[in-house]
């Protein structure tokens, strides 16, 4: 579920990351993960002081689960990979929402983003896919943006680029012109983003961080809206 954190009186903190449990299915045909413990708590009691316990945790996935940020190395050999990307080009960003109702349209054009200014920020289209989620319907004829979206968005130097739906591409076709674009431009790409019609358009930050991976090129995030109060 996807939840409000109080900063202060005055910050607030809105996530907008699916919470990734074992068992999930974020794409049809990858893994789901594997959650469990390697030490379990009844386990270490045997090698600590009596009441005394830890548990730690083992996880098998592919970097594809829950919501996740691509960097170039996910599309391209020579791309950057996690650990060559700089904290900036995902953390505070500046940030919009551009409202595109999967009810109107599933292709998502040059012409929905226009009329505003998304230069050197992240441009977050709220779709509403994203009710969809663990369900069947979530992986059939999904939102997406246009290769002439992904193009207007390199050349007007969005930085970030983020989508409530399973996929940024359309997967009616094995190609993926956005990925290609965006990436090819090391513009980030966040996808399967939720919770994104709880926040204003504008004048608020946006971060989505990743570990630090090398050799990695997507990975799970915990993407988060910041707002300031009044």
């Amino acid at each position: 579920m996807c939840n409000l954190i109080q900063m202060t009186c005055t910050d607030m903190l809105i996530d907008l990351s699916h919470t990734i449990e074992d068992g999930l299915t974020t794409y049809k045909g990858l893994p789901a993960p594997i959650i469990c413990d390697y030490l379990s708590r009844e386990e270490s009691k045997k090698h600590y002081a009596e009441g005394t316990e830890f548990q730690i945790g083992k996880i098998e996935m592919v970097a594809n689960t829950g919501t996740y940020l691509d960097c170039p190395f996910h599309r391209f050999a020579d791309g950057k990979d996690l650990s060559q990307i700089k904290l900036d080009s995902f953390t505070d960003l500046d940030a919009i929402v551009i409202h595109v109702p999967f009810s109107e349209t599933l292709a998502i054009t040059e012409e929905f983003i226009k009329p505003y200014d998304v230069k050197k920020r992240a441009v977050l289209i709220h779709t509403g896919w994203d009710k969809h989620w663990n369900t069947d319907k979530y992986f059939e004829n999904n939102p997406h943006l246009t290769e002439k979206a992904a193009e207007y968005l390199k050349d007007s130097q969005a930085k970030l680029v983020g989508i409530d739906s399973v996929n940024i591409d359309s997967m009616e076709s094995n190609a993926r012109p956005v990925h290609t674009v965006l990436l090819g431009a090391e513009i980030l790409i966040v996808e399967h983003l939720c919770n994104l019609g709880s926040i204003p358009d504008i004048n608020f930050k946006f971060s989505a961080i990743p570990p630090k991976f090398k050799g990695v090129g997507t990975f799970p995030v915990r993407a988060m809206a910041k707002l300031k109060g009044e």
